[in-house]
């Protein structure tokens, strides 16, 4: 295989790992009630349906907030995957150094999401996207380590 294209299989996939990050993120803050978007898990996690939980006069404002806090997890996605657009944009992964630095980086991040999801909300749908920017991110990774070589 030809240097450039295992240069672009190398930096590539990081490009869409960003727009999965993006597309995750503006899910969140599009969503009115974004909490549903994994409302099983959710629910199995605070061993209470979510009517049952706004029911109570103490959890009046319980939506706004929960709101408030998706929203922050929305730009905060939005943000990482705008960054991680930018920096492969600019630096084309073209040196050691930055592959190293945002596949770890990445791959932090990723151990990460695993153990959130896998101990705390494994009945997620947003397991389908962990795995497709694993796949990315290893990707990325593989052909990063022959371009090396």
């Amino acid at each position: 295989m030809r240097k450039t294209v295992i240069h672009n299989f190398s930096w590539a996939p990081l490009f869409f790992f960003g727009v999965g990050a993006v597309y995750l993120g503006l899910r969140w803050l599009i969503h009115p009630e974004p909490w549903l978007l994994d409302k099983i898990p959710n629910e199995i996690l605070i061993q209470k349906s979510f009517k049952e939980l706004f029911e109570a006069e103490i959890n009046y404002y319980l939506p706004d907030y929960l709101t408030v806090i998706y929203l922050f997890l929305g730009w905060c996605a939005i943000a990482l995957g705008m960054l991680i657009i930018i920096y492969v944009h600019v630096t084309r992964m073209g040196t050691n150094k930055s592959r190293f630095y945002l596949l770890g980086t990445l791959l932090i991040i990723l151990i990460g999401f695993y153990y959130l999801i896998f101990n705390y909300i494994p009945l997620t749908p947003f397991k389908k996207e962990l795995y497709m920017m694993s796949f990315l991110w290893l990707m990325s990774a593989v052909f990063s380590f022959r371009l090396e070589g």
